[in-house]
């Protein structure tokens, strides 16, 4: 696997471990389940005016296909929806109120684990010993990262945890059926929808309105971290699968401590420098991959950005003016090959 091929879920990692430390420090202007409703809002509403400005200025021909989400995976859709946005920041917030911050900090590593078995047994991803080595080596990099002697607890607060990390295990794997979508439109979605949900929810519980400088602080972060952090996700979850994007964005506390340390400098110990050794060789694993066998591709139709390379092979009905890459419907024959490959959305085959 090329650095290329990772970057979009090594970029969506970055982004919103970064937001962590920058959304910790509105903690005492807005409440928590607010500044949840505020970020996702953030997301959903930049990402809905990035998606205005590119399909006013910078879309024209049928080259461009149809980015409607189709009918069948609309239920994929909102069970991520529901799952991610609603469920998921609920359960936190009230786990968060009777759990301290590092026990908080060690569950939300769970996230990853949930989210390649249910790939691995649900969905049947293929994997091999390497890559479950290198997700078990990156996910120990994370608990050690966030490890405080003598602050794991298991309590009621703990379990809601542990079901918000449920939660966006099955989010990550629902969103992985319609990823070969707009990942903007998709991204936008999601953002508004919980954004609307959790911000409704905070306020029937009595928060407080923040000032203006601190809702618009809130929704910038929630803009670059939760939305364009989003949309490299789903990208990522179209060319390397469930199991290996979730691994890669297990990296994003790292990232998080790495821009505390710029905000607030300070020399960092040995524990930081032993789980950031740990991710970075669960990532080299995952690089190294090579997965290679002759496999059999079934018949699909369906829409995506796409060059004309061996898996696209077809003509056009419209005019084309020869730029690529571009999006239209377009029809998959059978077709039985050898080369090296991920589980994308051409290769969810079984083994």
């Amino acid at each position: 696997m090329s650095i290329r091929t990772a970057s979009p879920a090594l970029l969506a990692a970055l982004l919103f471990g970064a937001s962590t430390p920058l959304a910790k420090a509105l903690i005492g202007a807005v409440s928590p389940l607010l500044l949840a409703g505020l970020l996702y809002l953030g997301s959903g509403i930049g990402l809905g005016l990035v998606l205005l400005v590119r399909n006013t200025w910078f879309r024209a021909g049928p080259e461009h296909g149809d980015t409607r989400i189709p009918r069948a995976e609309l239920p994929w859709l909102a069970g991520a929806i529901v799952a991610g946005g609603v469920a998921g920041p609920a359960l936190l917030m009230s786990g968060l109120a009777s759990t301290s911050a590092a026990s908080a900090s060690l569950l939300l590593n769970v996230e990853g684990v949930f989210t390649a078995l249910i790939a691995w047994l649900v969905f049947k991803e293929n994997t091999d010993r390497q890559i479950v080595l290198g997700m078990i080596v990156i996910v120990v990099g994370g608990l050690l990262l966030s490890w405080q002697p003598g602050s794991m607890r298991m309590s009621g607060g703990a379990l809601l945890i542990v079901g918000a990390c449920l939660c966006w295990a099955i989010d990550n794997n629902l969103t992985r059926n319609v990823s070969s979508n707009d990942a903007l439109l998709i991204a936008c979605l999601k953002g508004l929808v919980a954004g609307v949900c959790n911000t409704g929810l905070a306020l029937a519980y009595g928060a407080a309105a923040p000032s203006v400088p601190a809702i618009a602080s809130a929704m910038l972060i929630g803009f670059a971290g939760y939305g364009i952090s989003l949309v490299l996700f789903v990208v990522g979850l179209r060319v390397l699968g469930t199991a290996r994007t979730g691994a890669y964005f297990s990296i994003a506390p790292l990232f998080g401590v790495l821009i505390s340390l710029i905000l607030w400098p300070e020399m960092p110990g040995l524990v930081f420098w032993l789980a950031g050794l740990l991710m970075g060789v669960g990532v080299w694993l995952h690089l190294r991959e090579r997965h290679e066998h002759e496999h059999t591709h079934e018949p699909l139709a369906h829409s995506h950005s796409h060059r004309h390379d061996a898996h696209h092979q077809h003509t056009h009905d419209f005019p084309w003016d020869g730029k690529e890459p571009h999006r239209h419907w377009h029809q998959h024959e059978v077709m039985v090959h050898k080369h090296p490959h991920y589980p994308d959305v051409h290769h969810r085959h079984s083994h």
